[in-house]
C-alpha cells in the first residue's frame, strides 16, 4: 500500500482500464506527434500566409503556437467538471473530434488571422492527453496508478518528442497542407479508436442523484485540501522549472562549441536528451512511487533535479550539458504521474476530473511563465543565472513538499479514523 495514502473509501476502478490505458496511450501519442510536427515549418507556413519580415513572422509564430496553450488553460477545469458528470470518454471522443476537424482546417486556412483562430479551437476543443491522463488516474485501481500514469506520460512525452521530427521530414515530401491534412486524419483514427474501443462504467443513479442535491462545489467536497493544494504547487514548479531554461539552450550551446554550424543541431540534441530520460524513467519511477509512497518519489525527484542543475551552470562542453539534462530528464520523468495520483488519492471520486483540470491548467501556467521569467533573466543577469535560479526554486519545492508530507501524516496519526 503507498505511503501517505488516506483510507480509501471505495473500490471503484474500471475492468477494462488495461485496453483503456493502452487507448489513451495510442491516443495521446498520436494527438500529440499531430500536435507539435508545426514547429520546425511554423514560420514558413506563416510567410506564406502574408507575414513580412523577420520580426513579424517570428512574432506571429510565437503567438499561433501559444494560442493553443492559453486556450487550453483556460477550459481544462471545465472539461474536468463536465467529464465527472458525464462521463470521462465523452471528452475524449469530444476532443479527439474537434482537434481532427481544426487541424485539417489549419490545412486550408489563407490568412495569419484564420491561423491563430484555428490555434485558439484547437486549444477551446482540444486536451486529449490531459482528458486521457485524468481517464486513467480515475479509473485505474489506485495501488496501480503510479505504473499507469508513468506509461501514459512517457506516450505524451514520446508524442511531443517525435512531433517536431515528423514535422521536418513529411513537408518538403507532401507539401505544408497536406501535412496538417495528414495530421488531422491520424487524430480522427485516435477518435475512432477512442469512440469504440474505450469503455467506461456507466455512472450510478444514486450519485447522479446524490450530485442534484448536493450545491457543493468540487473544491468544497476535499476533506483535505493540502496535499491537493501542494500538488497544484509542485505542477506549477516543474513545468516552471522545466520551460525556464528553453529560451536560453540555444545561446548557452552557442557559447560552448567552436563551430557555430552546428549550433542547431547540438540544442536539439540538448532539448531531447530530458525528454528521452523522462521517457524511458516515467513508467519505472511510477510503480516506484506505488511501493514506496508517490510523496517520497516526488521530494526525491525535486531534490535531485536541484543538485543537477547547479553543474548545468558551470559545463565547459556541450557533451556535458547533453548528459546532465538527460540524468535530470530521468529523475524528473515521474514527477507528473505522482502528482497525479496524490491527486487522485485525496479527492472523491466525484469530483476527481474538477482538481485533475485544475491541475493541468496550473501546468499550463508555468509553461508560459516560464519561457517569459526564464528568458528575462538570462538575457538581463546571465545563463547561469537560469540555472542556478532554477536551482533553488526546485530545491525550495522539494522542502515544501517534504513540510507537507510531514504535516499530513502527523495529522493522520493523531486522527487515524479521519479520511
Amino acid at each position: 500500500m503507498p505511503q501517505n495514502t488516506p483510507p480509501a473509501t471505495d473500490s471503484t476502478y474500471n475492468i477494462h482500464w488495461r485496453r483503456n490505458l493502452f487507448v489513451c496511450f495510442a491516443g495521446s501519442f498520436s494527438t500529440l506527434v499531430a500536435m507539435t510536427l508545426l514547429l520546425p515549418f511554423l514560420p514558413l507556413y506563416i510567410e506564406q500566409l502574408g507575414a513580412e519580415g523577420h520580426a513579424a513572422i517570428v512574432q506571429w509564430s510565437g503567438i499561433a503556437y501559444g494560442a493553443t496553450f492559453f486556450a487550453a488553460a483556460l477550459v481544462a477545469p471545465l472539461w474536468g467538471r463536465l467529464g465527472d458528470r458525464y462521463g470521462r470518454k465523452v471528452m475524449l471522443v469530444r476532443a479527439s473530434f474537434g482537434m481532427a476537424i481544426c487541424m485539417s482546417l489549419t490545412g486550408m486556412v489563407q490568412t495569419v488571422w484564420q491561423l491563430v483562430l484555428l490555434r485558439l479551437l484547437i486549444g477551446f476543443a482540444g486536451g486529449y492527453s490531459s482528458g486521457s491522463t485524468i481517464l486513467v488516474a480515475m479509473q485505474t485501481p489506485k495501488e496501480r496508478s503510479g505504473w499507469a500514469l508513468g506509461l501514459l506520460s512517457a506516450g505524451i512525452t514520446a508524442g511531443a518528442l517525435v512531433g517536431p521530427l515528423v514535422g521536418g521530414i513529411l513537408p518538403p515530401l507532401i507539401g505544408i497542407r497536406a501535412t496538417f491534412l495528414l495530421s488531422g486524419g491520424v487524430i480522427f483514427l485516435a477518435f475512432l479508436a477512442t469512440t469504440f474501443l474505450i469503455k467506461e462504467n456507466p455512472r450510478p443513479k444514486t450519485a447522479d442523484a446524490a450530485s442534484k442535491q448536493k450545491p457543493k462545489g468540487g473544491w468544497a467536497q476535499i476533506p483535505d485540501k493540502r496535499p491537493v493544494v501542494a500538488m497544484l504547487a509542485t505542477g506549477m514548479l516543474l513545468s516552471f522549472a522545466t520551460m525556464s531554461i528553453e529560451p536560453i539552450i540555444t545561446v548557452y550551446v552557442q557559447q560552448l562549441i567552436e563551430d557555430q554550424s552546428r549550433v542547431t543541431l547540438i540544442s536539439g540534441v540538448v532539448m531531447s536528451a530530458a525528454a528521452l530520460g523522462a521517457i524511458l524513467s516515467a513508467s519505472r519511477l511510477g510503480k516506484l512511487a506505488d511501493r514506496v509512497g508517490h510523496w517520497n518519489v516526488i521530494i526525491g525527484a525535486l531534490a535531485v533535479s536541484a543538485l543537477l542543475l547547479i553543474p548545468q551552470a558551470f559545463v565547459t562542453q556541450s557533451w556535458q550539458l547533453i548528459g546532465l539534462r538527460f540524468l535530470m530528464g530521468l529523475a524528473l520523468g515521474g514527477l507528473l504521474p505522482c502528482i497525479t495520483s496524490v491527486i487522485r488519492h485525496n479527492v472523491p471520486d466525484g469530483v476527481g476530473g474538477n482538481v485533475l483540470g485544475l491541475s493541468i491548467s496550473a501546468q499550463y501556467v508555468g509553461q508560459v511563465a516560464g519561457p517569459l521569467l526564464g528568458g528575462f533573466a538570462g538575457g538581463h543577469f546571465g545563463m547561469r543565472s537560469v540555472f542556478l535560479g532554477t536551482s533553488v526554486l526546485m530545491a525550495g519545492g522539494a522542502v515544501y513538499n517534504w513540510l507537507a508530507q510531514s504535516r499530513r501524516e502527523q495529522d493522520m496519526l493523531a486522527n487515524p479514523g479521519k479520511p
